[in-house]
């Protein structure tokens, strides 16, 4: 059984997010706390070779610049670059995220480096009692730290993944959700959405019409478009989203066929160049027109899907299509409301 967080949203969408408690937490601090005893040492090391014999203030005034960059630097670097984790809690399999369930940035990578200096661990924390105690009255486990910086420390490694279910367009509203301008839709209000409807069927009904309409508004506020009369919250939402993820996945496409229409550009035969039409035609996905000879000397020439080509059902037509007879593929399954 996972322990689960219970924060909510803005939009009363409970995160989905497994909460490390105190014994994986105190593991990850254990090893980093090896890791920056051990610098110190070095830079210790270092000191003593390079720090003229004698000259105590010299010393101590490194000692304590290196003792602030190893106890507070090494936590608010690794953090920022890795966006939330340690060398401990990459071994443990733990990372930092905000109580909204976004990476950190460096703000929050500071604050909780800061506040475990001073109040957690060191300086007023008693060597981690302070952040032991706060962390055992929270029921997420959070010390002062992640109190001042609004973060939170999850599990990434768990032994299974409810996932989301994936949201398909419901009918009649795929036309209606091409003409919408989804560059206005904030992620965090995307995500909100897909929860809920992740959630959909566990909600009482009036609880899932409050919050669908509620969304519904907000999103449809974002995009300035009403919902369509007629149309449940929830299918609204789901034709947003779906629509979403199409775009995302079409520009992924277009980028990649962009990608190797530039690779063939740059290995074409000296002199010869690359024609512009099969570039125009890597970049829409089909193979390339014209005459594969003249584009590519001294190569044999070949005909892509030859027996459909011969095939008289192919007559006239620019492009393979299917031959007659061969069944549609299955449409994907529209998002449903519960029974």
């Amino acid at each position: 059984m996972h322990e689960e967080s219970e924060l909510v949203t803005g939009e009363a969408v409970v995160l989905d997010l497994h909460v490390a408690k105190l014994a994986s937490r105190a593991l990850a601090m254990a090893l980093d706390v090896v890791v920056q005893f051990a610098l110190l040492l070095g830079a210790v090391f270092v000191m003593t070779l390079a720090v003229p014999a004698g000259d105590g203030s010299l010393a101590l005034t490194l000692f304590l610049v290196f003792l602030v960059l190893v106890m507070v630097g090494y936590p608010v670097l690794f953090e920022t670059l890795s966006r939330g984790r340690s060398l401990g809690k990459m071994a443990v399999g733990l990372r930092v995220v905000r109580v909204d369930g976004g990476p950190i940035r460096f703000r929050h990578a500071l604050t909780r480096g800061l506040a475990g200096f001073v109040v957690d661990f060191w300086t007023l924390g008693l060597f981690g009692a302070v952040a032991v105690i706060v962390s055992l009255c929270s029921s997420d486990g959070r010390r002062v730290g992640d109190f001042l910086a609004g973060t939170l420390v999850v599990r990434e490694r768990v032994p299974e993944s409810a996932g989301y279910p994936a949201i398909g367009m419901p009918p009649g509203l795929a036309g209606w959700a091409s003409q919408l301008d989804l560059t206005r839709l904030p992620d965090g209000l995307a995500l909100a959405s897909r929860q809920f409807l992740a959630r959909f069927n566990e909600l009482r009904p009036e609880a899932s019409h409050a919050l669908g309409w509620g969304l519904a508004q907000q999103v449809g506020n974002a995009l300035g478009a009403a919902v369509p009369p007629g149309v449940p919250p929830w299918a609204f939402l789901a034709a947003v989203l779906a629509e979403r993820r199409n775009r995302d996945h079409a520009r992924a496409f277009q980028a990649y066929a962009a990608a190797q229409a530039q690779q063939a550009q740059a290995f074409a035969p000296q002199g010869q160049g690359y024609p512009a039409q099969a570039s125009a035609g890597l970049a829409q996905g089909y193979p390339a027109p014209g005459n594969a000879a003249q584009a590519y000397p001294g190569q044999p020439q070949s005909r892509p899907f030859p027996a459909q080509a011969a095939s008289p059902e192919y007559a006239g037509s620019s492009e393979p299509t299917p031959p007659r007879g061969t069944p549609a593929a299955p449409a994907e399954n529209p998002f449903t409301p519960p029974s």
